[in-house]
């Protein structure tokens, strides 16, 4: 009877050591986890900034159809001084404005939460918008530059 109890024991306590994992198999397991993170992550990342860049050409081209839109109904392209905001609020002394141009009246953000820069006629062509990229500041390089609708 004490050797049936004694294998039964013996059985149970080797079950026992089998049935989690080691200390070092954790760890290799983590350190494989980690390598493809490494691997992954910053293609994951590129592709962000990229995704970015062409939301804000999107966003400028379609502010380039409203300020189309408005310079069909005003004669003009509104100037520095009226902004943006001419699209979504009639400029005083104009009488043909028919917006607002902006669906949801108001004008968006670049994908970095800055205002765009708007330049109007006077600025050499017959309107330029700018986002200044992630930095928010003129000049950068990757996705830190500045974009304009005239590029």
């Amino acid at each position: 009877m004490t050797t049936e109890v004694d294998e039964t024991r013996e059985n149970r306590l080797r079950r026992e050591r089998r049935a989690g994992f080691t200390l070092v198999e954790l760890l290799v397991v983590m350190v494989i986890l980690g390598l493809l993170a490494a691997l992954a992550l910053p293609n994951v990342f590129g592709v962000s900034k990229k995704a970015r860049v062409n939301i804000a050409k999107t966003q400028m081209s379609t502010l380039g159809t409203a300020l189309d839109a408005f310079a069909l109904d005003v004669g003009r392209y509104p100037t520095s001084q009226e902004g943006l905001e001419a699209l979504v609020d009639k400029p005083s002394g104009v009488d043909s404005w028919d917006g607002p141009y902006l669906k949801g009246g108001r004008i968006p953000k670049d994908p970095w939460n800055n205002a765009y820069e708007y330049r109007g006629p006077e600025s050499g062509y017959d309107y330029e918008i700018v986002s200044l990229g992630a930095d928010g500041r003129a000049g950068g390089d990757e996705d830190s530059a500045d974009l304009s609708s005239a590029q």
